[in-house]
């Protein structure tokens, strides 16, 4: 990993560092956290297939398989000349989506079918929506929501360039969506929360993360995370499936949400999640003053520095 330059003089908080060597080695966390992140990409099989955008880009760039997803690549550039594999011509054609390699876990986890209503609640600026839309071919119903107006217009672009014909966009908190429902009836299949979030885990992305960290920070959005989180279970259909993620290894933004939710909601249960070739931690099933519910353990939580990437959480949820 290549130490970005300057960042031995980041001053990191007392309480971040006791808190953090609590949860995890420290050092290791620090190290990736400071490091520049590997350069991923999702080919985008609605406009090409892996092999034929492998022989596209090979000539140039050296691609490597992400262990836990057949159309992600870990790419660089054969001499070292570039980075800027978003200028490539495959890239504004819309084969494939310049992504973070965990940050494609989420939809897979998801496991959305063609034919069925998706909603992905917190969609902009459209890396994972455009990722569903993939695995649903196209057929049947993706809403892809956001709160806020300025955001939707990257989303609306991406899902233009990646050439999804599926999708309907809306802009709301979720209120919206409750109100429809309980007007209508209308119910998802499937559901994705990838909530905002603090982004401990994306700190070589944006290093004010250090500077801005505070306690009341945690609360204000695991507050919101899980009135996002009680909206997507309130709305879901029966047996539907509901996948919550962060970008954050906050345990009251993670492991904390999901407990209040099982606290809340006595038809939600918690499945396994796992993935081949992916490396997780363990849950924190107990933290500071907080014992959480034994079901957290089956979700994941991945630390930077477990393989490189961003530090993520992802928690599967089933509506008995």
């Amino acid at each position: 990993m290549d130490i970005i330059p300057r960042t031995e003089k980041i001053v990191w908080k007392e309480s971040f560092i006791s808190r953090y060597c609590a949860l995890t080695d420290f050092e290791a966390f620090k190290k990736a956290s400071l490091s520049y992140p590997r350069k991923s990409i999702r080919v985008n099989t609605l406009k090409v297939s892996v092999g034929e955008l492998k022989k596209r880009l090979e000539k140039n760039w050296n691609l490597e398989q992400v262990p836990w997803c057949k159309e992600g690549f870990w790419i660089t550039h054969a001499k070292k000349e570039r980075f800027d594999i978003g200028n490539l011509i495959e890239h504004q054609l819309g084969y494939f989506y310049v992504q973070d390699a965990s940050s494609m876990i989420p939809p897979l986890v998801l496991d959305a079918r063609p034919g069925e209503r998706v909603l992905d609640m917190c969609a902009a600026p459209g890396s994972k929506t455009t990722q569903i839309a993939m695995y649903m071919k196209n057929e049947g119903l993706l809403v892809a929501n956001d709160a806020k107006a300025d955001r939707v217009k990257p989303l609306g672009f991406n899902l233009q360039r990646c050439g999804v014909r599926n999708a309907v966009v809306t802009i709301g908190e979720g209120g919206h969506l409750v109100r429809m429902h309980d007007k209508t009836g209308y119910s998802f299949d499937r559901i994705l929360v990838d909530a905002p979030c603090s982004g401990t885990g994306t700190i070589n992305k944006s290093l004010k993360t250090i500077e801005m960290y505070n306690a009341n920070m945690i609360k204000r959005l695991a507050s919101i995370q899980k009135q996002l989180l009680s909206i997507a279970l309130r709305i879901v259909k029966k047996g539907g499936t509901v996948v919550y993620s962060t970008c954050s290894n906050e345990p009251e933004e993670d492991e904390g949400v999901i407990d209040a939710m099982l606290t809340r909601f006595d038809d939600v249960q918690v499945e396994k999640v796992s993935l081949p070739g992916l490396r997780a931690s363990n849950a924190v099933v107990a933290f500071e003053k907080h014992e959480y519910n034994k079901e957290v353990s089956k979700t994941l939580r991945i630390w930077p520095q477990d393989n490189g990437t961003e530090g993520f959480f992802i928690a599967k949820l089933r509506k008995k």
